[in-house]
């Protein structure tokens, strides 16, 4: 089972040496829970050494993507595996993937980064729909209209948001993306697209401009940023570097836009909405059997990362009706999860799963599921098997009342049930609200009635699983001579703010790095030898990261003098560095040195001293 992640940096490490290292790295990504990776090959046996380590609930391949599950400190994770790599060099090359992969993988990298933005603005039209019930007349003051226009903001400009992400995930120029995607929501070209629908032609190139507007679209914003991907890498080899800052936004604004409005635009949003409208079809043909289904199979989904690819059709039905079925019935099925983690909360008899089963109860609520999912239901089976058959039951039951949400969801789950709540529609909010309390009770009651899942063997392995003790009091000498400074001044904000762990930095007067403690080598960095990882025979896990960005280096500026697990003694020589090259090269020299078990330790005291050599103590550290 995972356990508590401390030491966010060696996770990371230990992700990115399972994958063949940074060489085997197209892209990295995170949404709430998951650390989302796109690889050239997947090495044998990557998904299962991943699985096994500490702070990893589970690994999914799916989308073309290494999912790899590890709940609400991904953050922590994420930042620190994007120190390790460089992936803006990196070849974008994706084609041995199916197409179905990468069209899911794109979505997800796309919508994942702001999808917390959509949900703060979901939330935040719930509140006002309620406000609305309590207090007639509200709506026309200044106060409510403004929060409302607040509210909308997001979808009202989610081609901007799309832009950035779809830059990122295609590696285009962001500005020039924004700059093209923010050409679409102009007023001006509402205006026309307004002349357009009243009957009057307005042509560019002498061929008729549709009606189209791109306020709250998907797929235009998106296929305009892939395309441009294109045309940026068609341009950028034959612009001489001198006027290439301004011929290539000038040309790709001139190319891009007007192909948009004539072709692009047109066709994918009249295709979004065509998909939309099959889903609808079959929604109004059988509600309750659609409940069903999709209450039954939508977490499935989730388990294999391809839930995203749902977004267009949800969108568009809120653009082109202001209202969406399928995000009724999702929370539904978010619900039925959400009901089994607490239903294990209250059947399990063993301490620690009480705690996760809590804590995943909790986060489900803000819809969120994964560690629900990973950490209890899926892995004892039964509660998950129970929270997909209640929650099919609640979406039969719903789909008898036409339920819909009104305003949309960045994550449904219980807090938007209101979103369901319409003067106009009054059996919506009832149908969601029956289907909800069905999809929670239902597991809650059946893992009472039917068990856990929980072995035997299964409780006496969590009831030992308990955290090493280190010890009590110890000393750590510096690994170098030079000056010493604190993190805060360290120009990288990863070290700087102390995301991977407590520590100091230190500037060099020496050329070697030698170690300050009997350890065992736990990570090194073949390609540029910069950094070394450390778990000293006391427990306490060091980085020493020589000199900042220097991960670009591959010229045999360091060397290691150590390799991967060896052991060695307090003194050993671990790495010597070239200095001078290092500086001619740009790279600054300070070398943070991080405990990246940090957490584990009550007490961390840092030296005072502005000199140090190596027979100096730089920590004193109490457990």
């Amino acid at each position: 089972m995972s356990s508590k992640i401390r030491d966010y940096n060696k996770l990371a490490v230990d992700i990115l040496n399972e994958l063949g290292g940074k060489e085997n790295i197209i892209n990295a990504s995170r949404c709430a829970t998951r650390l989302r990776l796109v690889t050239k090959t997947t090495p044998e046996q990557a998904k299962e050494k991943i699985a096994k380590l500490p702070g990893v609930i589970t690994v999914v391949e799916k989308g073309g993507q290494i999912q790899v599950v590890i709940g609400t400190h991904v953050d922590k994770v994420y930042n620190a595996f994007i120190q390790l790599v460089d992936i803006n060099n990196q070849a974008v090359n994706n084609n041995e993937t199916n197409i179905l992969n990468r069209i899911i993988a794109t979505m997800s990298a796309v919508f994942a980064p702001f999808v917390y933005i959509l949900a703060a603005s979901g939330i935040l039209q719930g509140i006002l729909i309620l406000l609305k019930l309590a207090f007639e007349g509200i709506e026309s003051t200044g106060t409510f209209r403004v929060f409302d226009f607040i509210s909308w903001a997001p979808f009202t400009f989610l081609p901007i948001f799309i832009a950035i992400t779809a830059s990122q995930h295609f590696r285009c120029n962001l500005y020039i993306a924004v700059a093209c995607c923010a050409a679409l929501l102009s007023p001006t070209w509402a205006e026309f697209a307004k002349l357009i629908s009243d009957g009057q032609e307005i042509d560019l190139f002498g061929i008729a401009l549709s009606k189209t507007t791109y306020a709250s679209t998907v797929l235009p914003p998106l296929f305009l940023v892939w395309l441009l991907s294109y045309l940026e890498r068609f341009l950028e080899p034959r612009l001489h570097s001198i006027i290439k800052p301004v011929l290539l936004p000038l040309f790709s604004l001139v190319i891009m836009v007007p192909l948009t409005l004539l072709i692009v635009g047109p066709l994918t949003a009249n295709g979004a909405q065509y998909i939309a409208d099959g889903y609808n079809w079959f929604v109004n043909l059988a509600p309750s059997f659609a409940g069903g289904i999709i209450g039954a199979v939508w977490q499935v989904f989730v388990i294999f990362g391809v839930h995203w690819g749902i977004t267009p059709v949800i969108v568009e039905n809120f653009k082109q009706y202001g209202q969406d079925s399928f995000q009724a019935f999702q929370t539904i099925a978010v619900i039925g999860q959400v009901g089994a983690a607490f239903g294990f909360y209250l059947k399990t008899k063993t301490q620690e799963m009480k705690g996760i089963s809590l804590s995943a109860f909790i986060t489900g609520l803000f819809g969120i599921t994964e560690p629900a999912i990973y950490g209890v239901n899926l892995r004892f089976k039964k509660p998950f098997i129970y929270g997909c058959i209640s929650a099919a039951c609640g979406g039969i039951v719903a789909g008898f009342f036409s339920p819909h949400y009104f305003a949309y969801a960045g994550l449904p789950g219980p807090l938007t049930i209101v979103n369901a709540i319409s003067p106009n529609s009054p059996s919506s909010f009832i149908g969601v609200a029956i289907g909800s309390l069905i999809a929670l009770v239902g597991p809650v009651v059946l893992i009472q009635i039917f068990g856990t899942g929980e072995t035997k063997q299964d409780e006496s392995a969590i009831e030992n699983d308990t955290p090493k003790v280190l010890l009590d009091e110890l000393d750590i000498t510096s690994p170098m001579t030079g000056h010493a400074l604190p993190l805060s001044e360290v120009p990288d904000p990863a070290f700087a703010q102390k995301l991977m762990g407590e520590g100091i930095a230190i500037e060099p007067t020496d050329n070697h790095v030698y170690a300050p403690f009997d350890a065992e080598v736990t990570a090194v960095f073949e390609n540029s030898k910069h950094a070394i990882g450390l778990t000293l025979d006391n427990g306490v896990e060091l980085l020493i990261h020589v000199g900042i960005d220097t991960v670009n280096l591959t010229n045999n500026e360091f060397a290691y003098h150590v390799e991967l697990h060896q052991k060695v003694k307090k003194g050993d020589l671990l790495i010597s560095f070239n200095p001078e090259a290092i500086k001619q090269a740009g790279y600054p020299l300070i070398t943070p040195i991080i405990i990246v078990n940090t957490d584990q330790y009550q007490f961390i005291s840092l030296t005072d001293k502005t000199e140090v050599t190596v027979d100096d103590i730089i920590f004193k550290i109490k457990q």
